[in-house]
């Protein structure tokens, strides 16, 4: 079995539906058409076959079998009758249409009478003729035998003609069923066609458009329906990369700072050996800062932060954080850890710190005059406290302030963006712990940090 090349089939969903459509009628139209065509033929044959009998019976009254040998009696006018009729008694023909006495037709109807009975058959001579016995025969009764013969052009012409006519209506039929089924499908798919424009248009101009917003038909709405959640889970992997990019370049500039800042300070004089050492040594802590960074951020933008549970020694993680804060001698940070040697929070200290970090940056920032830290156990975990002295948080921004990107006042002159508390925030309850604004303290503000205990 040979398998037609690809390049021969319609390149189109239109056009391959269309020309299946076209393959299915004319096969059954195929199929209707000989059906009914031999159906036709039969039927025909039946009145041919039918008429001869009438004409076998009327001539059989013509002879005369009550003697010893039958014979035909003469009945005025019967050229019409006689035309085309055989008369035997016996195996001794009486009478034969004039000018057939012999011939293939004559011999036809010789042989047809030899044997016996009441039948019928088509004998071709220069075109089809159907012939027909009929015996005349009864009790005490001189045996005869009548056939008669009927031209069946006419008949096969009338078959030819029906024949001529289905195939003209099956082509008909199959061109209307092409072209309507073109437009059938077509019209079907434009609604498709529609929504391969909307993805492009939505590809270019990021739009937050969706399928499902205009009425389909059950079959695409439903299709328009996947393709939403396809989209929603893009935009979410989207918005969720965006904000890991934000929360990187948020979380490592401090670190990249202090960099820039020692570099600055190394380069602007000539340093001792012991100033360079110092200078490197910030360096690198900055740099293993930004590593711990990319670690913990990407962790749990992976959803590993429980894979990675570790345990985290409270007092000197805060201290750890206090002590990269820049110098700043308007505020004093005051840090306060109860049960210093034994205060353990049950997450890793990247963690701990990116955590606390955030809160601790803003207190330092807003704050007029002090800055408290403190960790206490309380119930099954640990809670860190970073209050301020500064003007607060308003009450009207109070419900946004976890919100990304968000700010209470833009244009305060630092560069922030809004994603500090959001981060601090996701990261805590990725443990299962919080961070809280606490919207009774007056005097500044309150944020507690809420973590398991180790």
């Amino acid at each position: 079995m040979t398998v037609p090349p690809q390049g021969r089939l319609p390149r189109t969903l239109r056009g391959r539906l269309s020309l299946v459509a076209l393959v299915a009628a004319a096969l059954l139209m195929a199929v209707l058409t000989i059906a009914f065509n031999a159906v036709v033929r039969q039927r025909l044959q039946q009145q041919a076959d039918d008429h001869l009998q009438t004409r076998a019976a009327a001539i059989a009254a013509t002879v005369d079998t009550t003697g010893p040998v039958a014979r035909v009696v003469e009945v005025p006018n019967d050229d019409a009758l006689d035309a085309d009729v055989w008369i035997y008694a016996g195996p001794v023909r009486l009478e034969a249409p004039t000018g057939a006495a012999a011939g293939p037709l004559a011999r036809a109807a010789d042989a047809l009478a030899a044997g016996g009975g009441r039948r019928c058959a088509t004998a071709r001579v220069r075109e089809p003729v159907r012939l027909c016995v009929l015996p005349v025969t009864g009790p005490g009764r001189a045996p005869a035998t009548v056939v008669v013969a009927l031209a069946l052009a006419p008949y096969r012409s009338s078959a030819d003609t029906v024949l001529y006519a289905s195939l003209a209506l099956d082509a008909a039929m199959l061109a209307c069923t092409y072209v309507l089924t073109r437009l059938a499908v077509g019209r079907a798919l434009r609604p498709v066609g529609a929504m391969t424009d909307q993805a492009t248009a939505w590809s270019a101009l990021a739009s937050d458009d969706r399928f499902g917003d205009a009425r389909r038909p059950e079959e695409l709405a439903r299709l328009g329906g996947s393709l939403d959640a396809l989209l929603d889970r893009i935009r979410a992997g989207l918005r969720h990369e965006r904000q890991l990019t934000r929360e990187l370049s948020h979380e490592l500039r401090n670190p990249l700072a202090r960099i820039t800042a020692e570099v600055d300070w190394w380069q602007s004089r000539p340093r001792s050996h012991a100033e360079t050492e110092r200078a490197c040594a910030a360096i690198a802590d900055a740099a293993h800062s930004m590593r711990t960074i990319c670690d913990t951020l990407l962790d749990d933008a992976r959803g590993a932060t429980d894979v990675h549970r570790g345990s985290a020694d409270v007092h000197s993680a805060l201290m750890g954080l206090v002590g990269r804060l820049p110098a700043d001698d308007r505020v004093t940070v005051r840090l306060t850890v109860s049960a210093a040697d034994g205060l353990t929070a049950g997450v890793p200290q990247a963690l701990l710190e990116r955590a606390v970090s955030p809160l601790l940056d803003n207190a330092v920032r807003h704050a007029r005059s002090r800055v408290e830290l403190s960790a206490v156990r309380r119930g099954g975990g640990i809670e860190v406290e970073v209050t301020d002295d500064g003007g607060g948080v308003p009450a009207s921004f109070a419900q946004e302030l976890f919100h990304p990107g968000r700010r209470a006042d833009p244009g305060d002159g630092h560069t922030g963006a809004g994603l500090g508390l959001p981060l601090a925030r996701r990261l805590a309850r990725s443990v299962d712990g919080d961070v809280r604004y606490d919207e009774g303290h007056r005097q500044g503000a309150r944020f507690v940090v809420t973590l398991p205990a180790g």
